[in-house]
């Protein structure tokens, strides 16, 4: 019999059985959809992740209160309430200590109601000294950050994030700068909140580490720290590094500074962490790698369970067509015919899922890549040609390996047992 006739006889059998052979072929595509879905996202969510990366900068230095292992969380992230890093620590880094340091930051966030005429937003916010956008990039829509005799004078302006601004004025007809917002947080006592002239807009930045940086406002330091949030100390430290190069020697600088002023002579008695930016983002990438794999392994599953599906028709098939397969031998049709025949099936039918389950796994990408987008991300619509053949050729693999067994027994039927079978 050639290969015509083969596919012919496939086909025919097939449709004879259309109900399992659908069912069985649905397995096949959950499978193949679902391996192409899990390696887009997680090219998606790389791609994602490196873009914090040109956001924020590889040259970017963060120190946070309290010690935690190089490879952990910092301790804040578990809502413990630290105090040891101040206003004079980031002073004493800022005063020639740091030869490679661009600008140094400090900041305390959190959240707060900003309310003008009858709007009120629940946002963000960050008291910050007028270094920051020194040592994150930002462009200004309109108007100016606050300078340093603001910063250091307490002067009650405020810059808004893009969101907030549009919240705030959008429909209005009316420039945000010159006009004066309350802000009121749970640890803010004062009636109505505190008054606060706005005096510039940020340019639309998108997310950042999973945080919309548009939906937040900035203040100077001192307010944000004593009148909003009632404390004395800071949450973070951040310095801008002239390159790459001098990240690790103006880490060991940082750490001469603060163990001296912390009067730190033992490694037990640290207080502080020095986060490098770039090994973090390094850091995601390799959980997001192992995570791809893990999850690329549990979809391979439903390949498994597709294949025992066909493993499971074929031997039903070779029992329904005994005495079809008899009358063939009997006719002169050889073993290896009929194992061709069964085996030829069993690959058509996970042929065809991976066919329908490339077609599932595109489209399903894509639109979720289109979410990702309309909630603000930088997701990329990744799908590699890699990740198609991985899943059809798994796919058929799974087919052949599977098929084998029914093929086998189907061709060493014996042709008079056969035609006796009822």
């Amino acid at each position: 019999m050639n290969l015509v006739s083969t596919i012919r006889l496939v086909i025919k059998n097939l449709r004879a059985r259309k109900g399992r052979s659908l069912l069985t072929i649905l397995g096949i595509v959950i499978g193949v959809a679902g391996v192409i879905i899990i390696i887009a996202l997680g090219a998606g969510a790389q791609s994602l992740i490196l873009g914090q990366v040109t956001k924020l900068g590889s040259d970017l230095l963060s120190v946070q209160p309290g010690k935690s292992n190089e490879k952990g969380p910092p301790a804040q992230i578990f809502g413990i309430v630290i105090t040891t890093l101040t206003n004079g620590d980031a002073a004493a880094l800022r005063d020639g200590s740091l030869p490679h340091a661009l600008a140094v930051n400090a900041n305390v966030r959190g959240t707060a109601t900003v309310t003008w005429g009858n709007k009120t937003v629940d946002t963000n916010f960050v008291g910050s000294d007028s270094y920051y956008p020194k040592v994150v990039n930002i462009t200004m829509q309109s108007g100016q950050f606050y300078n340093s005799q603001e910063d250091q004078g307490n002067a009650n302006v405020a810059v808004l994030g893009a969101t907030v601004a549009d919240e705030l004025f959008g429909g209005t007809g009316l420039s945000p700068l010159g006009q004066i917002i309350k802000v009121k947080s749970a640890n803010n006592t004062e009636a109505g909140g505190i008054p606060l002239r706005v005096i510039g807009v940020v340019a639309p930045r998108g997310a950042s580490f999973f945080q919309d940086q548009d939906d937040q406002i900035f203040m100077p330091l001192t307010i944000g720290q004593q009148q909003v949030l009632g404390i004395h100390y800071l949450q973070a430290i951040n310095i801008k590094v002239d390159s790459d190069a001098n990240i690790d020697p103006t880490i060991n600088d940082i750490k001469t500074v603060l163990n001296q002023r912390h009067r730190i002579r033992t490694e037990d008695q640290v207080d502080y962490t020095v986060r490098n930016i770039a090994n973090a983002i390094s850091m995601l990438s390799t959980i997001t790698d192992a995570l791809r794999l893990f999850l690329t392994a549990m979809a391979a599953i439903s390949l498994v369970v597709g294949g025992i599906g066909i493993l499971n028709i074929m031997m039903v098939t070779v029992g329904e067509r005994t005495r079809e397969i008899g009358l063939r031998k009997a006719v002169g049709a050889t073993n290896s015919t009929i194992r061709n025949q069964f085996l030829f099936e069993a690959s058509f039918l996970t042929s065809l899922g991976g066919l329908a389950g490339i077609v599932v796994g595109v489209i399903a990408s894509y639109l979720i890549s289109l979410l990702m987008k309309y909630l603000g991300y930088d997701w990329s619509f990744v799908v590699s040609l890699k990740s198609i053949m991985l899943a059809v050729g798994v796919s058929i693999l799974t087919g052949i390996i599977f098929g084998l067994y029914p093929a086998f027994k189907a061709a060493k039927l014996d042709p008079i047992e056969a035609l006796r079978y009822e």
